[in-house]
């Protein structure tokens, strides 16, 4: 069973107006699938996972773009980064859009050779796996906290319960796992993670020790939805600091983590400046901290970090699949007060917070934080000469598992998990 994609969309757009696209994530969240799907009969498809033909690649790029001369399909580009500047060769002669098509699951190197190579040229997406959405055949706009539209959205999302949300998270995103119901979750997990450090890891030479670095994945993933503190990932897996912020910008290159930046702004004071840290597959995540079901997931301790880790999850893929970034971030001071996520675009703040339960108490009162960005506090004048720093606070939301759209007070909403 294919499972259709949105960012469907967004990869039609940039063959129409580049004559490159570049589509990156993590391994086997379904990229070759989606691209095969949508080519047409004279688009040739060839994949540098073929030993034969990686080689061709790497010792005659020139001959190999004659012998598949675009339109073409490029599958794991990465392994032959020979190619790139006859790609580039290529399309400055030609001038024409959509001629190459490029998959890749390591983006740490592939990048490196775009920037080189193809800036101006190509267009980039990244994917991820399902969303909750397209897994009920649904495709939804970039989530935001517009009532009108949630109101609509809300007759065509069916609600979730929240073990039905658990065993979703249990069984993450991965394309397989649900166009195969036979496929066995432990075993799949087991061999991705065989295939990611084996292939994609033990090329990098900042990763000699391959146990060390899985061990470091299994510290990242039961840190999910909490602040990067590089010290005490490096003390538990035994590797220095340094260590440590290496091996997260690999999987963050990977697309196995995002790292969410804490909004900033000079008239807010004490803020936190580490990033936050989320692993995109829950079931990868559940895998590697030895989570036995979606029962025990949900009741025990890091229930509510994997909630959370979905949902930001859900909003993160919502912008990629519309092939946008995502305008995510967070807030923590030193006071502890703290704003789970903030989606801040065209001048506005919304404040989300995110909770398990289905309607939780004071959980909007944080927001008023941001409230020193509106206005002029008494006392001293923040803004002389800084008018800039001033910003609009849009509408609040408390995601969880409430079972319609119910306003808190005149500016916030609960909006249930489900409609992400």
């Amino acid at each position: 069973m294919y499972y259709s994609r949105t960012i469907e969309t967004a990869v039609k757009k940039i063959t129409e107006t580049f004559p490159v696209l570049i589509l990156t994530g993590p391994r086997q969240v379904g990229k070759t699938t989606l691209l095969t799907k949508m080519a047409d009969s004279s688009r040739k498809i060839v994949s540098l996972d073929n030993p034969t033909i990686r080689a061709f690649a790497r010792q005659e790029p020139e001959l190999f773009i004659q012998r598949y001369a675009p339109p073409v399909l490029i599958d794991e580009v990465q392994y032959a980064p020979e190619l790139f500047d006859y790609i580039k060769i290529y399309v400055d002669g030609k001038k024409r859009c959509g001629d190459f098509w490029l998959t890749g699951s390591q983006t740490f190197r592939m990048m490196k050779n775009v920037s080189e190579s193809l800036a101006g040229r190509a267009g980039v997406l990244q994917m991820l796996g399902l969303s909750s959405a397209e897994i009920r055949g649904l495709h939804l706009p970039p989530f935001q906290v517009d009532i009108p539209g949630l109101m609509d959205r809300m007759g065509q999302v069916p609600p979730m319960s929240l073990m039905e949300i658990f065993s979703r998270i249990y069984k993450g995103s991965m394309p397989r796992l649900y166009e195969n119901e036979a496929v066995d979750q432990e075993q799949y997990y087991e061999s991705y993670l065989e295939t990611y450090i084996s292939r994609d890891i033990r090329d990098l030479t900042q990763v000699a020790d391959e146990l060390s670095f899985l061990n470091f994945m299994t510290a990242v993933a039961a840190r999910t939805a909490s602040n990067v503190n590089y010290e005490a990932l490096a003390g538990e897996v035994g590797i220095s600091a340094p260590t440590a912020k290496q091996w997260l910008s690999v999987l963050v290159s990977s697309g196995i983590v995002a790292l969410i930046p804490p909004y900033f702004n000079n008239a807010l004071k004490r803020v936190i400046k580490a990033p936050r840290m989320y692993f995109l597959d829950t079931g990868l995540c559940a895998h590697l901290t030895r989570w036995s079901s979606p029962e025990a997931l949900e009741s025990g301790a890091m229930g509510g970090a994997f909630f959370e880790t979905w949902v930001i999850s859900e909003i993160y893929k919502s912008y990629l699949n519309a092939g946008k970034k995502p305008p995510l971030y967070f807030y923590r001071d030193s006071n502890k007060k703290e704003i789970d996520a903030i989606l801040y675009q065209d001048g506005v703040l919304t404040p989300i917070e995110i909770k398990k339960s289905a309607a939780p108490r004071d959980a909007v009162r944080n927001f008023s934080v941001l409230s020193a960005l509106e206005k002029e506090p008494s006392g001293e004048d923040v803004f002389s000469g800084a008018a800039h720093l001033k910003t609009a606070v849009g509408t609040g939301a408390v995601l969880c598992m409430a079972s319609d759209l119910l306003p808190i007070d005149r500016k916030n909403w609960y909006i249930p998990a489900w409609l992400v």
